[in-house]
């Protein structure tokens, strides 16, 4: 039954301390719903002023991501398995909050997104400075959505290393975790 299952999410997400979870398709109006229901929340709870703004930042950095990148996969034969995959979520531990975000992708695309988020996990804060400095000063190229700055800004944010996963699904698509701490 639907109502014993929706308990059991319930218990689930409460278990892993996850305070807010979206899931479904996203759009740009919904992710600024859900940047203005999470703004609120967080703002509701007393949190720092910082620690909002980073927590809030990072949640809409993500979501925006996983929206261009469903965009990009529209003439796909997968798009609707990837597009309907998307999930964020904001949580706490006892190490502090917590943003985590997964979406279906080609398998294609894997190599070139870990070769993006790969070298930031080594960067500490100040090389991450350096380095969001120099791709600002870079031209954005054609096609692109920006310059490429949100997984460097994540990361800067971020008071730990950024933290993924890739969960293979079948021969054409896997499933990509991003976790950011703050």
């Amino acid at each position: 039954m639907i109502h014993n299952r929706l308990l059991q999410v319930q218990s689930m997400l409460r278990d892993n301390g996850i305070l807010i979870s979206f899931a479904g398709k996203l759009s740009q109006s919904l992710i600024e719903e859900y940047g203005a229901a999470v703004k609120s929340y967080l703002e509701n709870e007393e949190r720092p002023q910082n620690e909002v703004t980073h927590i809030f930042s990072i949640f809409i950095e993500q979501t925006q991501n996983i929206k261009n990148y469903c965009s990009g996969k529209k003439d796909s034969a997968h798009y609707d398995a990837i597009a309907q995959s998307s999930i964020v979520t904001i949580g706490k531990t006892d190490n502090g909050h917590f943003i985590c975000s997964g979406n279906v992708v080609d398998k294609a695309d894997l190599a070139a997104l870990t070769a993006r988020i790969d070298p930031l996990i080594a960067m500490d804060k100040p090389a991450l400075k350096t380095y969001y400095k120099e791709m600002l000063r870079k031209e954005t190229p054609d096609g692109s959505e920006g310059a490429g700055l949100g997984l460097i800004d994540i990361a800067r944010k971020a008071r730990d290393p950024l933290e993924y996963s890739v969960t293979p699904l079948d021969e054409h698509l896997s499933f990509f975790t991003l976790k950011a701490v703050v």
